[in-house]
């Protein structure tokens, strides 16, 4: 592993897990870099969600950068926002929809990694478009 890297978000390629899926996600970090957890950038389109999924032994968390959304974790619905920190323990069923106007965006990561990181990538390619880049930016306070 080095020391350090950073990465240009205008590089990474994002994936879907499955065809005609809603959320993208673009891993930023994994088992590939010599780590035992993983980093994504997630965007869901807007009406999107994952299907309920569940890991048995890995902490997922997000940081939600912009838009709004609902997390429903073992049937107990919470809105999520842009500023807020989401933690779900390992074995909880749960999912993310997106119900605002706009995308949603967050970084998530899961600890250990449990093979999260090849599930994704092994889903098919798409990209991470230039309004993606450019919420990005404004949420950073740069340029895209």
């Amino acid at each position: 592993m080095k020391p350090f890297e950073t990465i240009d978000l205008d590089t990474v390629q994002a994936h879907l897990i499955s065809a005609g899926d809603t959320v993208k996600l673009a891993p930023l970090a994994g088992p590939e870099k010599g780590i035992d957890h993983s980093v994504f950038l997630e965007i869901w389109e807007p009406g999107g969600a994952q299907p309920p999924n569940s890991h048995s032994d890995e902490v997922e968390t997000f940081l939600f950068l912009r838009g709004e959304g609902v997390a429903e974790v073992d049937g107990v619905e919470a809105p999520v926002k842009s500023g807020q920190f989401l933690v779900l323990a390992p074995g909880t069923v749960h999912r993310i929809s997106n119900t605002g106007e706009g995308r949603l965006y967050a970084i998530t990561t899961m600890l250990p990694d449990g093979g999260f990181h090849k599930l994704v990538t092994d889903g098919q390619s798409t990209t991470i478009d230039a309004a993606d880049l450019d919420v990005l930016a404004s949420v950073f306070g740069s340029q895209a």
